[in-house]
């Protein structure tokens, strides 16, 4: 091979090494120097949650009748307005600082900082921690309906006995010192309670747990209603708490799929868990009452799904469908001799079986969640003590335990606190008139003489539902 070509092959050689050194800059800088591409919202997802979010809205009306039909007469409204005004009162709080406090950027593990106060920062683009495929608006609003009916449930504790003004107070304070708080422990990007493996898939822990105690602490602090145990206090209108119970149990679809933040397989899982659990419940506490009391009811029916939708909330995207069905029958019984014989025996009056059933309940089904729970079902969870891990029992007994306490000490301040402001219950004389006559001044039923069909004013002066109807039958 001649000097000529050996010049030329080299320059050959050079040119191409050149162009490939540059080739290759090139693409390096191009891989290197493009963004990452930002989440894309799932508009399939996002229609799933916001259908879930308005479902869970509508729980909160449902507990109001729920609750509402389970008291006297002259206490409905009453009873009714403390669970809907929660929409107002916490839909606030939560668009101010309570969902910033809730999952705003980690502070110690302990809580959100107020970063996102205002909802500033806050929009239509996904948040990466949170959701993925979403608008964070959306999982805003999703979470928000989860904090407004959380305090409406503690009205069930203390039902019949307590003044407007003190509830309001104590409904913003709780949401503010405990469920922000215990909210961002177990959901919270570094929450120590999540970063510490406790299960809690739409809310065992977070809303019935510490709802439920803080119900029973409430509901001791301020003592008995008049005449509690010396007369007689049923529902006046079991329809209503039926009609209550059944958007509960349809709400709740929304509460523990919505849970799964998308319209997956993970969602159709949860849905079923709820539904079977909600099912098996239902005929597990009509068959204990049946044999304990010799009769079925209809409110044992109500009392038993909304036990069992309690008992599976944390547990709905973790656990199999025969799981869910055991937790069911089992929760129905725990939750049944809760409200029958526990709360007999020890006496307390827990007016509408709150901590009865989301206290107990809610216990149960965090516990349970670390024995049945399967990452066959859910990957991202873990597995329970049935397949191998019984350390994830210790962890759920925990995160229960530390839910119980926190919620007893900050309930236990807050009222105290409230105490030094206002009279928080209702004194005999208003008790004996009704609280929608004596906080509201308003009554729920305009009843009439039979003979004359004239109103009549039962509810201004107080007469009890047994001395309506002697008055109503007199007259006739």
């Amino acid at each position: 091979m001649n000097a000529n070509v050996m010049k030329k092959l080299c320059a050959i050689l050079g040119i191409l090494f050149v162009f490939t050194v540059l080739l290759a800059s090139a693409v390096f800088a191009e891989e290197t120097a493009a963004p990452a591409e930002p989440p894309k919202i799932d508009t399939g997802d996002t229609t799933f949650v916001l259908i879930s979010a308005a479902l869970v809205m509508l729980m909160t009306p449902g507990l109001a009748l729920f609750y509402g039909g389970m008291v006297r007469t002259k206490n409905v409204l009453s009873t009714i307005m403390q669970s809907f005004i929660c929409l107002g009162i916490i839909s606030i709080q939560w668009v101010l600082w309570g969902y910033s406090l809730a999952f705003g950027p980690d502070i110690n593990h302990l809580i959100g900082s107020l970063d996102w106060i205002g909802l500033n920062g806050v929009g239509v683009d996904p948040n990466a921690d949170y959701s993925a495929t979403i608008p964070q608006y959306a999982f805003m609003i999703f979470q928000g309906v989860f904090a407004i009916i959380t305090p409406a449930i503690i009205a069930g504790s203390v039902g019949e006995r307590v003044k407007f003004p003190a509830y309001i107070a104590f409904v913003l304070l709780w949401a503010t010192f405990v469920y922000d708080p215990v909210a961002h422990w177990v959901w919270g990007v570094g929450g120590w309670l999540r970063e510490n493996g406790v299960l809690d898939f739409a809310g065992g822990t977070v809303v019935h747990i510490i709802s439920g105690v803080s119900g029973l602490v409430f509901a001791l602090m301020i003592g008995k209603r008049k005449g509690y145990g010396s007369e007689v206090m049923a529902p006046h209108h079991l329809p209503m708490t039926v009609l209550g119970a059944a958007l509960l149990w349809f709400g709740w679809y929304g509460f523990n799929a919505g849970s799964a933040l998308g319209a997956s397989g993970l969602a159709v899982a949860a849905f079923v868990t709820t539904h079977t659990a909600a099912a098996a419940a239902t005929v597990s506490w009509v068959f204990a009452e049946w044999l304990y009391h010799g009769k079925p009811t209809l409110l044992g029916a109500a009392s038993g799904c909304i036990a069992g939708l309690v008992v599976i909330t944390p547990a709905a995207g973790f656990v199999s469908i025969m799981s869910a069905l055991i937790m069911g029958l089992l929760g129905g019984v725990i939750c049944f001799f809760s409200v029958a014989v526990a709360k007999t025996k020890l006496g307390y009056d827990d007016s509408l079986d709150a901590f009865g059933v989301h206290g107990v309940g809610g216990t149960f089904g965090a516990i349970a969640t670390g024995i049945f729970a399967s990452t066959a079902v859910n990957p991202a969870g873990a597995d329970g003590l049935l397949t191998g891990n019984a350390s994830q029992v210790v962890s759920q007994i925990i995160g229960a335990g530390t839910c119980w306490l926190f919620a007893a000490v900050m309930t236990f301040i807050i009222v105290k606190f409230i105490g030094l402001f206002m009279q928080i219950t209702a004194d005999a004389e208003q008790q004996v008139q009704g609280m929608d006559i004596t906080e509201h001044g308003e009554r729920g039923y305009a009843y009439q003489d039979l003979i004359t069909g004239s109103p009549l004013s039962i509810p201004v002066t107080g007469f009890s539902n047994e001395q309506v109807a002697v008055k109503k039958t007199t007259l006739a």
